[in-house]
């Protein structure tokens, strides 16, 4: 039964570092980085002030929450990619750590339903309370 699951996991991980992949390739070569020459310098302060408090928040708030051993270390890798891009982005900062370090089942279920089931049902929500607005 362990061997069963095991492999479905590695089988799971492998299907989803192979899209995660082709996510991550396509919106980076989709982007137009020269629209935004005349607002670089707001929009670098804004990203470094993003990435500062990401990080300060994911290290004193999240790890500490989800129980400070391995899998909340997994889960914190994986909100950082969310708070700096998408559910693909934190898979594949889970994914980068779980390969080097092990697999951290639990976090691997939690992270991407969260990210893809509720965070996109919220963003739903708030979009057609602004529209309607």
């Amino acid at each position: 039964m362990i061997l069963n699951v095991e492999v479905f996991l590695t089988f799971t991980l492998a299907i989803a570092f192979l899209f995660v992949g082709k996510i991550l390739t396509m919106a980076l070569m989709s982007m137009q980085f020269w629209a935004l020459a005349g607002v670089l310098g707001f929009v670098l302060v804004l990203m470094l002030a993003q990435a500062l408090l990401s990080l300060l928040y994911t290290l004193f708030i999240v790890f500490r929450v989800m129980g400070k051993d391995y899998e909340a270390a997994v889960m914190s890798a994986g909100f950082g990619g969310i708070t700096l891009g998408s559910t693909a982005t934190a898979v594949a900062n889970m994914t980068a750590v779980t390969q080097q370090y092990g697999t951290a089942h639990r976090a691997m279920i939690v992270v991407p339903l969260v990210c893809g089931f509720f965070i996109d049902i919220v963003n739903a929500l708030i979009i057609n309370a602004f529209v309607s607005f």
